[in-house]
């Protein structure tokens, strides 16, 4: 079962105003220099693509399988596969600053387990409640929040 994360819209405005800086700075030297070239033209825009989708790339498609053995959850570059057996606790998070976080929304849930480096990730998955019992039916062992 896939649920996809939820999107608020402070959210949605920080990265268009971090997306606006990073194109005003590096679009500025066009407008400072009257020698640019075309190649340095070219360059900027390459500059200001790569530097757009290293940050959006993360935030698109970010999705939480339900599988069989496992939770998936994936944003971008980031995986974790977290076997059902290992999840200890779930708590309800409005933190989307701190921590291991695969998620788009300050309404969230927090996951620890017990293998993996951070032992916790901060999600936020659209259909919360379903997405909550869905993975009960997967972890009856845990109690939440």
């Amino acid at each position: 079962m896939v649920f996809y994360s939820k999107l608020d819209r402070s959210f949605a405005l920080l990265i268009g105003i971090a997306m606006m800086i990073i194109t005003s700075v590096t679009l500025l030297p066009l407008f400072l220099d009257p020698h640019i070239t075309r190649l340095d033209v070219a360059i900027l825009l390459s500059i200001l693509l790569l530097l757009i989708g290293i940050i959006i790339w993360p935030f698109i498609g970010i999705r939480y399988v339900l599988t069989n053995d496992y939770l998936y959850v994936k944003g971008g570059p980031f995986r974790s596969k977290i076997p059902y057996g290992d999840i200890t606790k779930i708590t309800s998070t409005n933190d989307m600053l701190t921590g291991y976080r695969i998620m788009s929304s300050k309404d969230g849930v927090e996951i620890y387990y017990k293998k993996g480096m951070l032992g916790s990730v901060k999600i936020s998955p659209c259909k919360k409640e379903t997405f909550l019992h869905e993975l009960h039916k997967r972890c009856p062992h845990l109690s939440l929040f």
